[in-house]
């Protein structure tokens, strides 16, 4: 039985993709070839929600993963005006551990999380299952940055990784 581990993280960086990169490394899955699928739960596996991933094989592999993105440019040097990156990722199950995930992004962690409900309801309407459990795990960036910072941009995400990294060569 393979685990899925859902793992968060937020970052921030001098650019949109310096910021990705950095909620990657606060989730532990920086240093693969992240492989986005649709957001089926193969059953029998397990999910294992983690503070950060663990060793999942040698760095430059690919690694199969579902994926919550979200990033906002801080503009300005008022806190008071930054607007936050929340990014959500839930998943439904039924007894076999068959399911679904869901994502959502946006810059209300509210919102996002009521979205990735929304979207869990509907996917459920759609299969013939028994689903028997339901979570969301959000990740959001902080709106009171350091007005001195050098950053410009913040990202949240949350990574569903499936299983271990596999050579990409």
């Amino acid at each position: 039985m393979s685990s899925i581990r859902v793992v968060p993280g937020t970052g921030t960086g001098p650019t949109a993709l310096a910021a990705y990169d950095a909620a990657l490394a606060d989730a532990g899955v920086h240093n693969y070839n992240l492989i986005r699928v649709s957001s089926v739960v193969p059953a029998e596996s397990r999910i294992e929600v983690l503070d950060t991933a663990p060793d999942l094989g040698p760095a430059g592999n690919r690694l199969t993963v579902v994926e919550a993105r979200a990033t906002t440019e801080i503009e300005g040097d008022d806190p008071e005006t930054h607007v936050g990156a929340s990014a959500g990722l839930g998943w439904t199950r039924d007894a076999t551990g068959r399911g679904l995930f869901y994502e959502a992004s946006g810059s209300d962690p509210e919102a996002v999380r009521d979205r990735v409900t929304e979207g869990l309801t509907a996917g459920r309407d759609l299969r013939e299952w028994s689903f028997v459990d339901e979570r969301v795990v959000t990740a959001d960036t902080a709106t009171d940055l350091d007005p001195h910072r050098s950053d410009a941009y913040a990202t949240a995400v949350v990574v569903g990784a499936y299983g271990e990294s596999e050579p990409i060569l």
